[in-house]
């Protein structure tokens, strides 16, 4: 047990601050996947649906936008650790992570509805970029520079143009396909297929 400044006794574990906020990101996706679109958004809906006052929001978020932004970035698995024995197994690895967020049904919905006003709010969507995707694919890109220099891909490989090739079927899947096409030999299939065009002839 630790106290508080007037002595009277506090629970320990996991902070109040910390309880509040989890429950801000949680009731913001909640409402989102609900149909609320960014606009509709009210941070007096989301403080109800949090049960908390807006101050408590307002003392973590200046906005609802930086909010919206931080909460969709907790659907967004980390960057996975990558072996770095090898371009394929790398590119497996961060292939299969983009597939198993897939396969999250719930998270996928709170995104599209989300991005589909991605127009109205380009700042947003920026900073999520810059929060949640970039990473990724910074990743990937240290990826396919590793294997120029070590003569796995080509010399005069496009690193940009690769990222887009490697990365591109995960996200036609993902976003289009099925789910029952999300097969657990997906990643494999995509890099190798991608690699037969890739490597070093």
């Amino acid at each position: 047990m630790s106290t508080t400044e007037t002595g009277t006794a506090r629970p320990a574990g996991r902070p109040r601050s910390e309880k509040a906020e989890k429950a801000i990101l949680e009731a913001t996706l909640d409402l989102i996947g609900e149909g609320s679109g960014v606009t509709e958004l009210t941070i007096e809906a989301i403080a109800a649906r949090a049960g908390v006052g807006k101050t408590t929001i307002y003392r973590r978020w200046s906005n609802k936008e930086d909010l919206v932004v931080d909460a969709l970035a907790t659907l967004k698995s980390p960057v996975p650790d990558l072996p770095g024995d090898s371009v394929r197994g790398d590119l497996i690895v961060l292939m299969e992570a983009m597939r198993l967020d897939a396969l999250q049904s719930d998270r996928r919905c709170v995104m599209n509805i989300a991005m589909s006003e991605s127009d109205r709010y380009p700042h947003l969507f920026e900073k999520f970029r810059r929060i949640a995707i970039e990473p990724r694919r910074e990743a990937m890109r240290k990826v396919l520079r590793r294997g120029v220099a070590n003569g796995e891909l080509q010399p005069d490989l496009d690193i940009d143009l690769a990222m887009q090739i490697v990365s591109g079927p995960m996200v036609m899947f993902t976003r289009w396909a099925d789910p029952e096409d999300l097969t657990e030999d997906l990643p494999q299939r995509i890099v190798d297929q991608v690699l037969a065009g890739l490597g070093r002839k």
